[in-house]
Formats: C-alpha cells, structure tokens, sequence
C-alpha cells in the first residue's frame, strides 16, 4: 500500500497539467450511422481547437476514401493558415508505407500508427512473430521522420494484451522507447477493464518506463470510460483520449466534459479545455452526428442544471444547500428550477421572478395548484407555459399581442412551399407571402417580413423537436417544441394539433406573444 502511494506521488508530481486528445472525428465517427460531411469536419475542427482548446485533434483513418482525403486536405489549408497544424492527428497503419505517401499527400505530419498490443492479436490476426512486428514498426517510424513526420504508436487491444500476455507488452514498449516514437497510447480497445486494473497497469508501467509519454484510450462498454481515464491519470498517464458526446465504437469512448471536470475537480489538476465552451460545441456534435444527447448526460445534458424537487429549490434559495462544484456557470450555462407535481412555492417563486411576474400569496397557491395537477397528468409545464395558467386560473383573459388570423401554405411536389399569412398586431391587420424550402420555412419567411416592417427583431430559432406518442396513427396530435434564443434569454414554446407544421405555428405565435 505504502509502495503504491509512492509511485502515486511521484506521478502526481511529475505533471500538473494533464494532455487532452479528441478523437471525435476520428473514433466518434466509428459510431453506427455516423458520418460527418467535408464541411462538418472542418466546422468541428475550428471549434475543438480554437474554442474547446484541444491540445490534439485526432481528425481521421487514413486511407479511408477519396472523401476522407479532401475532408483533411481542407482541415490542413484552414489549421496552416490559423496556426494549429502540428495538433491535427491521423490514424495509420502497419502497411509499408501507404500511410506515409497519403499524410504526405494531404499535408498531415502526425501520425498516430496501430500496431498489436497484445499477442493474441499478433499472431491470430497478422500471424506474424514480435521480431517481424518491430522490425515493420521501426521501418515506418524512420520513414515517417525522415519524411518529417511524428509518429506516436498505439497498441490495440493493450488491455487484453497486458492481462494475457504481459511479457509481450513489456517487450513491445521496451522496443518502442529505442525509436524515434513521441508517445505509447494504451488503448481498452474492448473496453474491458475495471477502474483499479487500469490505475495498477499504468502504475506499473510509468514506473518500469518513467522517460516515456503514456496516453490512455478507453472505451466505455461498462459504462467506467470516464473513470477508468480518471484512474490512469492518477497512475501515472499524461495524455487520455475522449470524444464530445461520448461518440464512438459501440458504446463510445470517455466523455470529454465528464473527463475535464473530473480532473479538474477531484484530481485537482489542470487540463488546457475551456470549460464555458463545452456545451454549445456539444449542441452542434448532436446536429451534425444525428445522435441525440441524453437530457440527464453529465455537463451538457439538457436537464443537468434543472432542479424539479420543490426541497431543492427551497434549500437553494436558503443557501445554495443543494449545489455541488458543478456550477452551471462554469460551463456557460443558468441553474432553472421545473415546474410539476413535485414543484413547491420556491420552484415557483424561481420562475416568476425570471419572467417579471408577480402574484399574491393566495394567486401563487392556486396557480401552484393548478401547476401540480397538470403534473400529475403527465403534462409538461415550461416556465413561459406560465403567464397562460395565470390567466386561465385567474379567469383573466389572456392579452396575446399578436394573433395570427390566417396561415395558408401551399407545397407539393415540384413546388417551392408557399405561405399566405394574415395576422393581428395592434389593431391593425397585416397580410404577408413568403416562400421557403418546407412549410414551415415558408411560413416564417413571411413573419420576418412582416417583423422587418414592424422593426420586431425576431428571436433566433436554436432547436425544433417534433414529437408524436408511440404507435401514433396518421392522425394523432403532433407537440412541436421549438427551442428560441432572444436577448441572452432562451425561451422553449410548444405547440399541440394533428397537422406537423400548424403545431409549429402555434408555438411560434406563443413565442411572438411571450416577447412582446
């Protein structure tokens, strides 16, 4: 134990900045159904480097395709021109050479080679010998310098190779430190291992091999991806890997906001990430990958910082009773409180005051009423649902500014959709046209005309979900829940009817309503 502690402390102060490579673009697309375009690539690139501040950026496989190469080439012309060319990555192969000729051929002068780390591998995949192994390894690695390019080695399947053939692994990075290699990254390939495997490994192998940069690769079939990186740090690694949303093989590799937060709050060391920049960065993964983030995911989950408990939102309001390190505001983000059946006077209270409003004690207990019966019956209540149970449980009519009197859209097949709008603004009737890729877009060409007549700067739309309940027939009731950005404020609306874009319609008029 007394040992173990040591060695701990000695890796410990052997670094106090800990390296972050993303591989999103790389491993993350290996993530059933995902494809990134040219042009995501190279959006996702700008933002990991110049807003997450990545310290590498693993981009692609060589080799992969024609698409791959230009995806890669345009990432070379922007990373020269904006400084970050030695960061960008790219995985290559045992193959005598095609890598080298295609980083050469795109502009890339990183390569991260996969070589076997374990024996099984070895000798049942390439049936060769470790002697034959190293020998085409060290070919590459002379190669590649002479080329002017760096190559850090991984070892696939090193975890299953150091639990069944630790001599191998010992042989492999003995050999490996004689090269010209930067780093051994130490991939859970399978993601097989438990947390105290992984830290006793590193430990062993940062003190057999203390002159050599270690990173960790995990993967996360058990669900320990996060602190199975926690644990590799803490013997002894200097470099781990992750991707944004958790992308990646099966079920993904480490999350890279759940990893930084966790070095940064119980590991107590530093990492080069802007935390503030983590969960807008997460919001366009998610658009452009077509998975969707779990509202409950650690950091850049939806519904984190939401607090629906009526207990917590009293105690936060008596002194932060509820609050942990993760503030919402190291990430750039506001702690709301929901409102439900299990919402109290201080959920509402919280609400009310974001919005301006203010009732009597006997008003807020019956609107509060009102609100956790409408949560008993399963139904969703948002805080700008607010001013129209006010109205409703008050029995005050409900002044809508703007109403819209008649929505027309014409679309078809071999036509550009087409949407008549008349609406009410101040007593005064307005009749407008616009034209647009869908219905929808139509219909809110049309708005922003009349907005731009009326000098109404309009809320930008950020998110727009459309949900039907499961086994819904052709005529079910269809929820648009569409998601508004308007002066640093987010606003959700939600529209209910049996018709997709009339639903959209309906949310957009309740957002006009809420702004004016």
């Amino acid at each position: 134990m007394n040992a173990d502690r040591a060695v701990n402390q000695k890796a410990k102060t052997r670094q106090n900045r800990v390296e972050i490579m993303d591989t999103t673009l790389r491993d993350g697309e290996q993530t059933h159904n995902v494809a990134f375009s040219s042009g995501e690539k190279l959006q996702l690139s700008k933002l990991l480097l110049e807003k997450v501040n990545v310290d590498r950026l693993e981009i692609a496989s060589a080799r992969v395709s024609k698409g791959e190469e230009y995806s890669v080439k345009k990432i070379v012309e922007w990373a020269k021109g904006a400084g970050f060319l030695q960061r960008l990555e790219i995985l290559s192969f045992v193959d005598g050479g095609k890598s080298i000729a295609w980083l050469q051929e795109t502009g890339i002068q990183n390569m991260n080679l996969l070589t076997k780390g374990s024996l099984k591998h070895l000798e049942g995949q390439l049936r060769k010998t470790p002697k034959i192994h190293f020998s085409e390894i060290h070919k590459l690695i002379e190669s590649a310098s002479d080329e002017g390019i760096e190559t850090n080695v991984y070892l696939e399947d090193w975890s299953n190779g150091y639990r069944d053939s630790r001599d191998y692994v010992y042989e492999m990075i003995e050999f490996l430190t004689t090269t010209k290699a930067k780093r051994i990254m130490l991939p859970d390939t399978l993601g097989v291992l438990y947390p105290s495997q992984v830290k006793a490994a590193l430990t062993d192998l940062t003190a057999r091999f203390p002159d050599t940069h270690f990173d960790f690769h995990p993967h996360n079939d058990y669900g320990l991806g996060t602190i199975n990186v926690l644990e590799a740090i803490e013997g002894g690694a200097h470099g781990v890997h992750v991707t944004m949303n958790c992308l990646g093989e099966r079920t993904g590799n480490a999350s890279l906001a759940e990893v930084v937060a966790g070095i940064h709050d119980h590991l107590k060391l530093k990492t080069n990430i802007n935390e503030k920049a983590l969960y807008n960065v997460s919001r366009v993964v998610e658009t452009f990958s077509g998975k969707r983030l779990a509202a409950n995911s650690p950091i850049v989950g939806e519904d984190v910082f939401t607090q629906t408990a009526g207990i917590h939102a009293d105690g936060d309001k008596k002194g932060g009773l509820y609050h942990n390190p993760l503030q919402p505001q190291r990430f750039g983000r506001k702690r709301s409180y929901s409102l439900g059946k299990l919402s109290g006077k201080a959920s509402l209270e919280n609400n009310l005051k974001e919005l301006g409003l203010e009732l009597s004690d006997e008003n807020r207990e019956k609107v509060l009423r009102r609100i956790i019966e409408l949560g008993d019956q399963k139904k969703t209540v948002t805080p700008e649902d607010l001013p129209f149970i006010i109205a409703d449980v008050l029995n005050i009519a409900a002044e809508n500014k703007i109403s819209f009197q008649k929505v027309v859209i014409t679309s078809g097949k071999g036509i550009s959709p087409v949407c008549s709008l008349t609406l009410s603004y101040q007593n005064k009737e307005s009749r407008v046209t616009g034209s647009g890729d869908g219905g929808y877009d139509a219909f809110m060409t049309a708005l922003r005309i009349w907005a731009a007549d009326a000098e109404f700067t309009m809320p930008s739309l950020t998110d727009y979900e459309i949900r039907i309940p499961p086994g819904g027939k052709t005529s079910a009731l269809v929820e648009c829940k569409i998601t508004w950005q308007h002066d640093q404020k987010v606003l959700i609306t939600r529209g209910v009817d049996s018709d997709q874009v009339m639903a959209a319609v309906s949310a957009t008029e309740k957002m006009l309503n809420l702004v004016l």
